[in-house]
């Protein structure tokens, strides 16, 4: 009995006694009328042992055989040794028919010092601080859309953002084609003149991202992510 029950027993008590009704010993213990109705049956039926949950010492209905367990502990020591529990729970359900879940494989495997292989954590990402002062730093974007609604060609609106103050910089807005290196070039130069740094994303115009590049194909701005 812990001590939720023995304060519930104690109620419960004081209300097949008379000392309390029924509708205040609900109140007092936080259910409704029902229940301390049912409280009281099992009391005086079975004593302070009827406060307690009817299930408690129960086997569950879920509940994995121990012979399935120790299959499929002994499977994860031999054939998938160093397996996480997500791979060895798909190994086992597709190989051995033993389905288990991964939360309970991974308990299993604590329980008995089934070691794997665990991720690393990753590192904290934190906020890039802004720049201190106007012109250390422009963002630049671009963003590919029908801004003419049909009534011309499918175009790129480049933007500019000063990293330090949130202004968006003159010309406000570049409406490109294709975003090419070439195109890139024209709009930086008017928009910039000469930028400190520029913060870009991970596109192909920008830096070259296959892996087979050579290095003569390198890209013109330097990516800040």
């Amino acid at each position: 009995m812990n001590q939720k029950e023995s304060n519930r027993l104690h109620v419960i008590r004081q209300a097949i006694e008379k000392a309390i009704t029924q509708e205040q010993a609900a109140l007092m213990v936080g259910v409704t009328e029902r229940q301390v109705r049912r409280m009281v049956k099992r009391v005086r039926r079975e004593g302070n042992g009827g406060i307690c949950h009817q299930s408690r010492g129960k086997r569950s209905n879920n509940v994995i055989l121990e012979k399935i367990k120790d299959e499929a502990i002994a499977l994860c020591r031999k054939r998938y040794v160093e397996f996480g529990p997500t791979h060895a729970g798909e190994k086992l359900l597709a190989c051995h028919q033993i389905e288990v879940s991964t939360e309970t494989l991974r308990g299993w495997f604590n329980q008995e010092d089934v070691w794997y292989r665990k991720r690393k954590k990753r590192p904290h990402r934190q906020w890039r601080p802004r720049k201190e002062y106007r012109g250390e730093m422009v963002q630049m974007d671009g963003s590919h859309h029908d801004w003419f609604e049909g009534r011309g060609p499918v175009c790129v609106l480049m933007g500019y953002v000063d990293d330090a103050t949130g202004e968006v910089l003159c010309p406000v807005l570049r409406v490109r084609g294709h975003t090419t290196s070439h195109g890139q070039f024209q709009a930086v130069y008017q928009a910039l003149r000469h930028p400190h740094s520029v913060y870009l994303d991970r596109h192909s115009t920008y830096k070259v991202t296959a892996k087979k590049a050579g290095r003569s194909k390198s890209s013109w701005l330097t990516c800040s992510r």
